[in-house]
């Protein structure tokens, strides 16, 4: 690990990292003597039974606190959370792309981080974790033994925003600075798109892909049984509203 010695020993401030993989969270508090917090999905804290309670107990244990939903929004509960823990004096601990990278790419960030440093007025540092994707891959659960590294930049300071957090231009000035800084600290390819809208289009083409499979299997299958020529043109009919292109990419 490297640059620790950027993280104040005491008072408030925000960890913006990088996020590679769901094991992110347990290596870049290891790192540090003092407790991160983020917050967790609320179903974690809620579960009944020996499961829920297992549960509980575990994510309570790993500094994880449910977000608050009482305004309704995941992403609105999440900075109220973090901003309560802030007031406390506390490390919170944030990953600005939403969700993990889908390839190890460095991808576009949500400006809810750039509201909670100008609400809070506490120091920025970014973090960047390396290699946990290759112990913890996305889809897996186990992956092979490495070395995770994790490198803590200098504070940022956007105090010369103060006042503008309703400024949607500002947020998104300050979140892009936060994620070049992010980029250099990880080595990581950046793109400029959000990491869960790409998941949604791939989710999306999978879909497409599967049901023109399906469709063409049908057709093929009806082709094979005497008599069912008129059910196989109806049904033909149907798949043409399948995209073209998704067609294609199943029968290639």
């Amino acid at each position: 690990m490297e640059g620790v010695h950027h993280v104040p020993d005491e008072g408030a401030a925000i960890l913006a990292s990088n996020h590679l993989s769901y094991a992110d969270w347990l290596f870049m508090p290891l790192s540090l003597p003092r407790r991160v917090t983020f917050v967790a999905k609320a179903e974690y804290f809620t579960g009944t039974g020996v499961k829920g309670t297992l549960q509980r107990w575990f994510f309570t244990g790993a500094g994880q606190v449910p977000i608050d939903r009482s305004s309704g929004s995941a992403a609105a509960g999440a900075i109220s959370t973090g901003l309560k823990i802030l007031a406390n004096g506390d490390l919170f601990g944030i990953y600005p792309e939403g969700t993990r990278s889908p390839d190890g790419r460095l991808y576009k960030g949500k400006t809810g981080v750039a509201r909670m440093v100008l609400e809070a007025k506490v120091p920025l540092i970014p973090v960047a974790v390396i290699g946990t994707d290759e112990v913890a891959p996305p889809g897996k659960i186990f992956g092979r033994m490495a070395h995770p590294h994790v490198r803590f930049g200098q504070p940022m300071d956007f105090s010369r925003y103060e006042g503008m957090e309703d400024d949607r231009f500002i947020l998104r000035s300050i979140t892009d600075e936060i994620m070049y800084e992010l980029m250099l600290l990880s080595g990581q390819e950046y793109v400029d798109v959000y990491a869960s809208s790409l998941k949604d289009r791939v989710t999306q083409r999978a879909k497409g892909i599967g049901e023109g499979a399906a469709a063409l299997a049908s057709t093929a299958a009806h082709k094979l049984v005497p008599g069912s020529e008129g059910r196989a043109a109806g049904e033909h009919a149907e798949m043409s509203t399948v995209p073209s292109e998704d067609v294609e990419t199943a029968t290639s």
